[in-house]
């Protein structure tokens, strides 16, 4: 401190500047922290201000969407409805497409009459047609109304919706096969004809069906059509555009020994088809074919040849030596892990073939098959083939679920079936399983009868309760044809009905009818097939009414 002092008292001026520089330093840092303070201040009021637009502008938002910009109606579906037809007959055609385009499944049938519904009051001789004629009607999902009806035919022969790009246009269309002798491409959500076409299919003839969509072997853009006629031991070839229905090149020939099915494979990148009779099978390429009506030689895509196949086949008789025995009764294809496999059912068993290497993969033994083999899951994401075969004089059937990949049998259950009793049908679950769907009578051990005809019952199955049957419905009327789909997706469930005379048959009443499935499981008789009752009836009909499903 004397140290300090007695410099001050020597240099006064100097301990005055050094107060002033310190003062001076103080009053720039004030400054300084000022104008920082002043900046952060109004980045604050900006950041409130930008704050407040934000919310702002979002309640004005959902204020729009909430009261203003009307949200698109969702069709509210009727849970049961009926269109009804008096003296008239139906064809065994029952198509499901969205035609007016509101995410609800429709229904697209075929029945014959000499006037349309009332909602359109058309006739026969409107379209230069005898009365009474052939109609297809497309009728909305939703509540049953008619969405339009049109003369089609003297006749159908046959009928298939959902074809991709027929007529050139761009919503998908039907495709019928009239008689006499007419193709007839028909717009699916108007109803109105993109093309007819007269073929000389010649006389007592009958279309092996489902007529097939090939690619675009005409190069105009558009997938094209090929059909086949047999007439006694000859099947005739027909290729048309599927633009204009115009004929490809001319009609080829091939010889069976038999009256022939078939059905389509694709063998890896190639397309081959397989016509089969009670004693033998024979293979086509597409490429045979097309040579065969063209007479042209092409390379195209989709003309290729497997060689695995090639080597397979007798190129002078088409065998295709597949299984040493004939007797063949069904021909179906099963997905497999990487491509198609074929199913061959004959009287006694069904084969599992490998269409790479055309080697047997499992066999079955499983005879007189009934219906055509029908797919689902009894697993989760496993693949099941179900079968019903006759067993026994007794109008009875037997159904059997059994897992694709290795032949093992899963479920069976014992019916009485009436001769005409409709086919399967399965819908896909949420929990990546099936329900099945099946017709017939069950009857208990010690209660059969045999005195009278079997009724007409409809089941419901599920996987979850491998022991319990809900009958759904008893249906003492004639059924033309039966399907079951999710009328919306992965949601809306329903089955329906086309019941009425047949074509061979004298005109009656003819009633289409589709019927949401919750509504008859939730009045269903729970039927246990064994003797132990897991759960309580009412709480099985409580959660099988809860079950969601599941749009593949």
């Amino acid at each position: 401190m004397d140290n300090k002092d007695s410099e001050a008292e020597i240099h006064p001026l100097k301990t005055e500047d050094v107060k002033a520089q310190e003062n001076h330093e103080n009053s720039v840092e004030r400054r300084i922290i000022s104008k920082q303070s002043s900046r952060l201040s109004r980045l604050s009021r900006w950041r409130t201000a930008a704050f407040f637009i934000s919310l702002f502008l979002c309640l004005i938002i959902v204020f729009a969407f909430s009261f203003i910009i009307p949200c698109p109606e969702r069709p509210v579906s009727e849970r049961t409805w009926f269109r009804n037809y008096d003296n008239a007959v139906a064809y065994q055609f029952l198509a499901i497409e969205d035609v007016n385009e509101d995410k609800v499944q429709d229904v697209v049938f075929a029945f014959k009459a000499s006037n349309s519904s009332s909602s359109f009051n058309r006739s026969c001789p409107d379209e230069g047609l005898p009365s009474p004629c052939a109609f297809v009607a497309a009728v909305s999902g939703t509540n049953g109304r008619v969405l339009w009806e049109r003369p089609a035919a003297e006749e159908i022969e046959w009928m298939e919706c959902g074809i991709k790009q027929l007529g050139g246009a761009e919503a998908p269309g039907c495709l019928v096969v009239g008689k006499p002798m007419s193709l007839m491409a028909v717009d699916l959500q108007t109803g109105e004809v993109q093309w007819r076409q007269s073929s000389d299919f010649g006389a007592n003839y009958t279309v092996l069906t489902p007529v097939s969509v090939i690619p675009d072997v005409d190069s105009d853009g558009v997938q094209d059509l090929i059909i086949f006629i047999a007439t006694g031991d000859k099947i005739k070839t027909f290729i048309h555009s599927g633009k204009n229905g115009k004929q490809i090149g001319s009609t080829g020939n091939l010889n069976v020994d038999g009256k022939a099915r078939y059905i389509r494979l694709n063998p890896g990148s190639s397309l081959y088809f397989l016509f089969y009779t009670e004693n033998s099978l024979y293979a086509y390429s597409l490429k045979d074919l097309y040579s065969a009506a063209t007479g042209i030689e092409v390379k195209l895509p989709s003309l290729e040849q497997d060689p695995q196949w090639e080597k397979n086949i007798d190129h002078a008789t088409h065998r295709l030596s597949l299984l040493s025995s004939g007797d063949i009764n069904y021909l179906a294809k099963i997905p497999g892990r990487s491509r198609e496999n074929i199913l061959v059912v004959n009287s006694k068993m069904a084969t599992l073939i490998n269409a790479q290497n055309l080697q047997t993969l499992w066999t079955l033994n499983v005879s007189h098959v009934v219906s055509e083999p029908l797919l689902g899951y009894y697993k989760p994401d496993v693949l099941g083939i179900v079968f019903e075969s006759k067993i026994g004089p007794n109008r009875k059937k037997i159904v059997m679920i059994v897992e694709s990949g290795s032949g093992a049998v899963q479920w069976d259950l014992k019916l009485n079936s009436r001769e005409e009793s409709p086919g399967p049908a399965t819908l896909s679950t949420a929990d990546h399983r099936s329900a099945f769907l099946i017709w017939g009578e069950y009857q208990a051990a010690g209660n059969e009868t045999r005195s009278r005809a079997p009724l007409q019952k409809l089941y419901l199955f599920h996987p979850s309760y491998t022991n319990v049957l809900l009958e759904l419905r008893n249906s003492t009327d004639q059924i033309t044809a039966f399907n079951a789909a999710l009328f919306e997706r992965s949601r809306h469930a329903c089955y329906v009905l086309l019941r009425g005379p047949q074509p061979s048959e004298e005109p009656g009443s003819v009633s289409l009818m589709k019927r949401k499935l919750k509504e008859d499981v939730s009045e269903s008789r729970v039927i246990w097939l064994s003797q132990v009752a897991v759960d309580s009836e009412q709480y099985v009909r409580d959660r099988l009414y809860r079950m969601r499903f599941l749009s593949r």
